[in-house]
């Protein structure tokens, strides 16, 4: 072992040490939002860190403070997470301690992820994914080029998912190890077992330890070492990591670890622990000290490493204290990355022969941006060159840009969602598909902790750049697994933005704005207007738009626009997606009185324009695919009724489907189900009567 190498490490270890002392010896202090610390762990954590490179994605868990500072993190840095002040370096006093986001030239960047206990796996292996990608199409390594350092510029970069033992049982783990290992990609797994959950143990809770769970994995490659003895664990990684950087394969590292401090500052050891004397026993304090001495450093050169330790986490600790905290101010900013389209551009309606379906539309507007933009690629469950999707709206994509860029997943759907994070982190623009909206309640976890709070969690640093497709709807007896409507669940998802089109021109210019806008969209596309075969629906055919055409977010179209008629009943439907189709069958005879407003995007939402034309028609109806109980079209009418009340001259009111738990196979149960031109029309009449 390198003495310099050996005298860092120790250096490192001994400030994790010296921070988890001074927050215990100054428990009231800290303790006012919750914390871990890496006590028992740095050996390990320190072993890793040491050698990762600026080109380099980590992914550290809660309790890697000791892997933090060993990439270069100082004790202030990680103090002012502590303390939750504005100037911390992470999140902006956001997120709890040692849940970093980093993206610094000299250092690994570190993506946002959530309290990993186990989701971080997806959006690394996620990571580990686009950088393969980006080898095979011979897209340049950004992070490699800015690099300080010229002596490792042109190493491979690699991936570090750090892993508490307890997180392996997830569900999501297997998701991640299982596309590690069909694609062999570049991440290493690095598993921290200390034998604990929270107040459960491992003999309560797992059925093996993750190195006997990897062997499952064809392609995994799992080793076992002492993650308390430093040196041990160093050669280790060492040999670990070039096999990554020169095999591009994964492999987990198993590191078996004490934990000599509490769960969380929140949950005290000492409530439930009946082992900490045999912990303390494994310490890699003592260990490494001694590793010193026998590599010939003196008793007190290793005292005065440790004294400068202590004495700088003490100087950090007084400095953080005295840092400012965030204003209200700070709460409202980094919610979304700013968008370049903010204007409709380019060609709606140009000379074309004919219309074409709505599900074309979106396939030219993908064929188009994967033609000029070797980043964009598209990949979900049988998207690929075999059938290009159950709805072939990714028919010939294969054949035209390779199985490296158009590709099947297993059936992952938090895969598929979550991953999207680790492949924008490397500059890439995915575009994935969940098959069914049915097929989406897996994907959520994902959607809802890691794609949609990047952008806010990490303080604006990583902005999740990615489109999912989302099929939905009800459409000739799909039944009660491929039918449903969810908007109002994603509508209640802060930080994505949501389109809803009821046309194909509608569909090509969202999907072109969203391609291009650095923030996470999902566009939910009917399948009942794919083709347009239900009977009403030839509104959803168009002239293809231009190649250059794109929608803005957040701009409903005015569909039959009116004057303000005082001797006539006036009204105003809002609606979106099937629902356009409705309202505009049912407003045949009398389309001179009602206002129709397509919303487009659900999320920004156009309440200008709905507020402009309820003050101006004075009666309005909402119309959705969703049972109305709780659901997102009722929220807009609780709205209107709060900002339009004056000019109202009747209740705001919505029809929707029947509130049952899902929509039957047979077709007579279905049509009963759901909303209908005859049941929007029936309403439209009540409505203009009150």
């Amino acid at each position: 072992m390198n003495k310099e190498t050996l005298q860092k490490g120790f250096s490192l270890l001994c400030t994790a040490k010296a921070m988890a002392t001074l927050y215990e010896d100054n428990f009231k202090q800290v303790s006012k939002y919750v914390h871990a610390t890496s006590r028992g762990h740095e050996a390990i954590q320190c072993a890793v860190g040491m050698q990762l490179l600026p080109q380099d994605y980590a992914f550290p868990y809660y309790r890697d403070d000791a892997m933090l500072l060993s990439i270069g993190m100082r004790p202030y840095d990680l103090m002012l997470q502590l303390l939750a002040k504005k100037d911390d370096p992470f999140s902006g006093g956001r997120t709890y301690y040692s849940h970093p986001s980093l993206r610094e030239t000299d250092k690994p960047k570190i993506p946002h992820q959530s309290s990993a206990t186990g989701m971080q796996t997806i959006p690394a292996t996620g990571v580990a994914m686009g950088m393969k990608y980006k080898e095979i199409q011979g897209i340049e390594d950004q992070a490699a080029k800015d690099s300080p350092f010229d002596d490792t510029r042109d190493l491979n970069p690699i991936t570090v998912c750090s892993l508490g033992d307890a997180s392996v049982t997830e569900g999501e783990i297997a998701e991640a190890f299982q596309m590690a290992a069909l694609k062999q990609l570049p991440i290493l797994y690095l598993v921290q077992d200390n034998g604990w959950d929270i107040s459960a143990n491992a003999a309560e809770t797992r059925a093996q330890n993750a190195a006997e769970y990897a062997e499952g994995f064809k392609g995994l490659d799992a080793v076992s070492i002492d993650g308390a003895n430093f040196i041990e664990s160093y050669e280790t990684l060492k040999k670990v990591i070039k096999t990554i950087r020169d095999e591009r394969r994964p492999i987990l590292v198993h590191a078996k670890v004490p934990l000599l401090n509490h769960h969380t500052s929140g949950v005290r050891m000492e409530w439930y622990r009946d082992d900490l004397e045999e912990a303390r026993s494994r310490d890699p304090y003592p260990v490494i000290k001694q590793q010193l001495l026998d590599h010939g450093f003196s008793a007190e050169a290793v005292d005065k490493i440790e004294a400068d330790a202590i004495a700088q986490v003490k100087t950090d600790f007084q400095e953080a204290l005295k840092a400012e905290d965030p204003t209200p101010a700070d709460l409202f900013t980094h919610d979304f990355a700013p968008t370049p389209v903010t204007a409709e551009v380019g060609e709606r309606s140009p000379e074309r022969e004919e219309k074409v379906v709505m599900v074309d539309c979106a396939l030219f507007a993908v064929e188009e941006l994967m033609r000029e933009h070797k980043e964009c690629l598209l990949y979900g469950q049988d998207v690929g060159g075999r059938l290009g999707g159950v709805f072939r709206e990714a028919a010939t994509l294969a054949q035209k840009f390779s199985d490296d860029r158009v590709f099947n997943t297993p059936i992952q759907e938090a895969f598929i969602v979550g991953s999207t994070v680790g492949m924008s982190a490397v500059g890439l623009k995915p575009i994935v598909e969940v098959q069914f909206a049915d097929y989406i309640w897996p994907g959520l976890n994902q959607l809802f902790t890691e794609v949609s709070r990047s952008c806010y969690l990490s303080n604006g640093k990583w902005p999740v750049s990615m489109i999912l497709r989302v099929p939905i709807g009800a459409y000739g007896s799909g039944g009660p697994y491929h039918s449903s409507s969810v908007e109002s669940v994603l509508t209640n998802i802060r930080g994505i933005k949501i389109a809803y089109p009821s046309n194909g021109a509608d569909l090509k210019g969202l999907m072109k704005a969203a391609y291009h806008d650095p923030n996470p969209v999902v566009i939910l596309e009917h399948k009942g207007l794919y083709w347009s075969k239900v009977p009403g629906t030839k509104g959803a055919t168009s002239i293809e738009p231009s190649e250059d055409y794109m929608l803005p977010f957040g701009k409903a179209n005015v569909l039959q626009e009116i004057w303000k008629q005082d001797e006539k009943e006036t009204m105003t439907v809002i609606t979106y997606g099937m629902g356009t189709h409705w309202a505009m069958n049912a407003s045949e005879g009398q389309r001179e009185h009602i206002e129709i407003i397509d919303l487009r995007t659900l999320f920004p939402l156009d309440e200008e324009t709905i507020i402009e034309s309820v003050k101006k028609t004075g009666k309005c109806l909402v119309v959705t695919e969703e049972p109305v109980n709780n659901s997102f079209a009722r929220s807009i009418a609780g709205m209107i009724q709060e900002k339009c009340f004056k000019y109202l001259d009747a209740p705001v009111m919505v029809i929707g489907s029947e509130n049952m738990p899902a929509i039957p196979l047979n077709s007579t149960l279905e049509q009963t189900m759901i909303p209908s031109t005859k049941k929007v029309k029936a309403k439209i009449d009540e409505l203009m009567k009150y």
